[in-house]
């Protein structure tokens, strides 16, 4: 019997357990993580190595030094996931990954590894959608949360409005026509002079200063529910590069508060577009956000204040599981797996691999 085949009996018979541990591994970027979550809702460990100090010197993530900080963090993690959980590799019903998308090369990296414990361990490995990873970080810290909602992505790069559906099903509703909103943080950060990681600098330097100072293009789109940050992001820079040009000083915490109004705004206009619109079609749809931008404070602040106005439940996951890490990847897997979703030995990174 092949390893497919044994893995395939496996699944099957987990379908039917009571309670269900998977490790998951992420490293999609920068961040070499793992976990061990128990049913797709509770967390038994997460540990995660960031390689922040590894990156600052060259202002963003160079893929060779993240794939070989993976190479020789996966296994630390991975033990120290296990031990946290009190448990071992054997213990484990089974393993997850990330395949896709992000940096071949860190992919290739959890991937190959994840692969030889299934082997080793004889147990099913479930292949994960990073980006649905961040989708079910939610169910993380909402535990009584369940399909059908809606759900704001924002993320390095994706900036999508999805419906939730089903575990794993997702309608395209609207999305950026070019550049996501983490990408266009990190490159107002990077004019701005900030260090690396640039969208958490952004929000931080933004909470002292007046999102009124500079006012910047709110663009017009044929899409209903689509988002545009390209034009905002040249008009920045422009700004900011006239200003130099003049030798004035920036007030970088005016223009950090100016650009972070921007692309939120962007954002919560169009969900709550999407929010009206389905309450006067006699929904009551409940709001969700996922992906790196949903830890930013403002647009945490606005879709609260938007939710609450419009009386819609709104989740949002805890800060902690907001950017990348292994829990997000084991919750996504637990639903993959009662679904017979599970690879073989066959399974290669997908670095452009599409969310909707």
């Amino acid at each position: 019997m092949t390893y497919l085949e044994a893995s395939r009996k496996k699944a099957e018979a987990l379908r039917s357990r009571e309670h269900v541990r998977i490790l998951a591994l992420e490293t999609s970027c920068d961040e070499t993580a793992a976990a061990v979550i128990e049913d797709g809702r509770r967390i038994l460990s997460n540990v995660v190595f960031s390689q922040i100090d590894l990156h600052e010197l060259y202002g963003g993530v160079v893929p060779e030094i993240a794939s070989r900080a993976h190479m020789e963090a996966c296994d630390r993690v991975v033990d120290e996931a296990l031990s946290q959980a009190g448990m071992g590799l054997r213990d484990a019903d089974a393993l997850a990954v990330t395949y896709g998308p992000g940096l071949v090369g860190a992919l290739l990296t959890g991937v190959n590894c994840m692969k030889g414990l299934a082997f080793a361990a004889e147990k099913p490995l479930i292949p994960v959608n990073h980006i649905e990873g961040h989708v079910s970080a939610n169910f993380l810290t909402h535990p009584d949360l369940e399909p059908p909602f809606l759900c704001l992505v924002v993320s390095g790069g994706h900036s999508h409005l999805v419906e939730v559906a089903g575990y794993g099903e997702y309608h395209l509703i609207g999305q950026t026509v070019d550049d996501a909103a983490g990408e266009a943080f990190d490159k107002a950060a990077r004019v701005l002079g900030l260090p690396y990681p640039g969208g958490p600098r952004i929000d931080a330097l933004a909470e002292e200063g007046d999102p009124g100072f500079l006012s910047l293009p709110h663009p017009k789109l044929e899409g209903r529910y689509d988002v545009s940050f390209s034009g905002v992001k040249t008009a920045f820079l422009n700004a900011v590069h006239g200003m130099e040009q003049r030798g004035e000083k920036l007030p970088k915490a005016d223009l950090a508060a100016s650009f972070r109004f921007a692309v939120c705004d962007q954002l919560a206009e169009k969900a709550e577009r999407l929010l009206r619109d389905r309450i006067a079609a006699g929904a009551r749809p409940v709001m969700a956000l996922a992906g790196g931008v949903s830890a930013n404070r403002e647009l945490r602040r606005r879709m609260a204040a938007l939710c609450e106005g419009l009386g819609v439940r709104l989740v949002m996951p805890r800060l902690d599981l907001c950017t990348d890490n292994g829990a997000m990847i084991g919750a996504a897997a637990y639903y993959q797996l009662m679904k017979g979703e599970i690879a073989g030995l066959e399974l290669n990174a997908v670095p452009a691999l599409r969310f909707v």
